[in-house]
């Protein structure tokens, strides 16, 4: 049997069916209002083969629990779908509001362990009113009281009508008023022992701190416009989902710290800024895995008035592949500064140095030993991709000796090459992200490099930062720059005035 839809809630028809009342409705047949040919009470209950009156009540919430459990069902298979900590705040928005019957809330994100990230999320709040709920005093919110560990029990605080409050905070009244919200109901997000390995590390993890509240993640409130609050089914309902939630969004909190500490760790290992010199301009872009990755670049100033670049690329990832990286980068930078302007010589060394420290592991790179003055370039490459030469008149890639990667012989050598640019023209290196990332062929990724290449705005050829952004969204479009990817991407643009 199918449950009716329940009734509006502060003008919210919530998603949610109400258990339906069979037994209730036959009885209020016998009222007065009730058309004159309905049977009444006693004919229903007596007639054969009709179900008694309590069958009937039973068998109505039965359909009732069958109904909820269908729906939290539904809305926690959703929740686990998501795979990033901000969708999973957003879903977890939007399934509320659902329960309780509101349009708008927020989450604030705040555990307790102290490590973050904090953060707010909305549902139909913009930007600014986030910001104007922030300015009311924190003990005046409802998720505030939460987030300084005020007691709050599993059945939530609602604030059924908020102009009707004697003691109503007077920027919380006038913040309200100014962003149509007259209720609000309010949910602690709070690990429990055993909700899962995140859960008990959560938990774990705040307990050493000495937190009053152990496992606390954070507060969600749902904001009506009307005076209105849930009922106790709603109630439930939306403690049953949360508690479910909550053990999925610590996950995901552990995952994004993760993703974090590998993003600072890979961009500490990176130059934090690049240098200054004479007759040449840089940029960089730098878009890392969520496991963190191995692809670096550099540049360093060197005597003579030169300039060292490279690019390169450990394989694997997660933590060891960016140390990795970071040893690899040192040594280069050490054989740079040494033996830069043969970069043959350069790359000969970093190969013996990883064959003998780490005889598993391989890597690409190409290094350059730039001249500004003369806007030259010699390269050493190997099994990199070949840089590519932008220019007015020309966009080329230039031509490199095919070679093995480090670590992968028992001897590595390839003859260089050189490079001579005209003013204004920029040279492009590259890692093999870019190119993997857009998930073609080879021949259709160098294709379509190519071709964002030759496609960069006159005016913005006049700045290595803008071509090397153009590039990038070009070649990775409808977001996929910034999306989330295995593959490491690094771009690094050398302009010659």
């Amino acid at each position: 049997m199918n449950a009716p839809h329940p009734a509006k809630v502060a003008g919210i028809d919530s998603t949610v069916p109400s258990p339906a009342h069979t037994v209730a409705s036959a009885a209020a047949s016998t009222s007065p209002a009730a058309p004159h040919n309905a049977p009444d009470a006693a004919d229903v209950t007596d007639a054969p083969g009709t179900p008694c009156a309590p069958g009937m009540l039973l068998q109505d919430r039965l359909a009732g629990w069958v109904s909820d459990l269908t729906t939290l069902h539904e809305l926690t298979e959703r929740l686990i779908r998501t795979d990033c900590l901000a969708d999973g705040l957003q879903e977890l928005l939007r399934a509320g509001a659902a329960l309780v019957g509101a349009r708008r809330g927020l989450v604030a994100l705040e555990p307790a362990d102290g490590l973050g990230p904090e953060t707010t999320v909305g549902l139909g709040l913009a930007r600014a009113d986030l910001g104007h709920i922030e300015t009311v005093p924190r003990s005046a919110l409802s998720h505030g009281r939460i987030l300084d560990g005020l007691p709050v029990g599993e059945e939530g605080l609602a604030r059924p009508d908020l102009f009707a409050e004697e003691n109503l905070d007077p920027r919380h009244r006038e913040v309200a008023a100014r962003l149509g919200y007259a209720a609000s109901y309010a949910l602690a997000l709070t690990a429990e022992a055993g909700d899962g390995a995140g859960g008990t590390e959560a938990v774990r993890r705040a307990e050493g701190a000495g937190s009053a509240d152990a496992g606390r993640l954070g507060a969600a409130v749902w904001l009506y416009d009307e005076p209105a609050e849930p009922d106790d089914r709603q109630r439930h309902l939306a403690g049953l989902y949360t508690r479910s939630a909550v053990p999925h969004l610590t996950r995901l909190l552990e995952v994004e710290r993760t993703r974090a500490s590998m993003a600072t760790l890979a961009e500490e290992l990176l130059p934090s800024r690049l240098p200054r010199v004479p007759g040449v301009r840089l940029a960089a872009r730098h878009r890392t895995g969520p496991r963190g990755g191995g692809d670096w670049y550099d540049a360093l100033p060197l005597p003579d008035a030169a300039l060292g670049l490279a690019v390169g690329s450990v394989t694997g990832s997660g933590p060891s592949a960016v140390a990795a990286m970071g040893r690899l980068r040192a040594s280069l930078r050490a054989y740079a500064v040494m033996e830069g302007e043969d970069p043959v010589a350069v790359l000969s060394d970093l190969e013996l140095l990883l064959r003998l420290t780490e005889p598993a592991r391989s890597a690409t790179a190409l290094f350059g030993y730039c001249e500004p003055a003369l806007r030259r370039i010699t390269l050493a490459g190997a099994g990199h991709s070949p840089p590519l030469l932008i220019g007015e008149r020309r966009t080329e890639y230039v031509e490199t000796s095919v070679s093995a990667p480090l670590g992968m012989l028992a001897c590595w050598e390839a003859p260089s090459v050189e490079v001579q640019a005209e003013p204004g023209e920029t040279v492009l290196l590259y890692t093999d992200g870019l190119l993997r990332r857009t998930g073609d062929t080879a021949d259709r990724a160098f294709a379509r490099l190519h071709a964002a290449a030759a496609g960069v705005p006159r005016a913005a050829r006049q700045d290595p930062d803008a071509v090397a952004e153009h590039v990038l969204r070009t070649v990775l479009p409808d977001g996929k720059a910034e999306a989330e990817s295995a593959e490491d991407v690094v771009l690094l643009a050398v302009r010659f005035d």
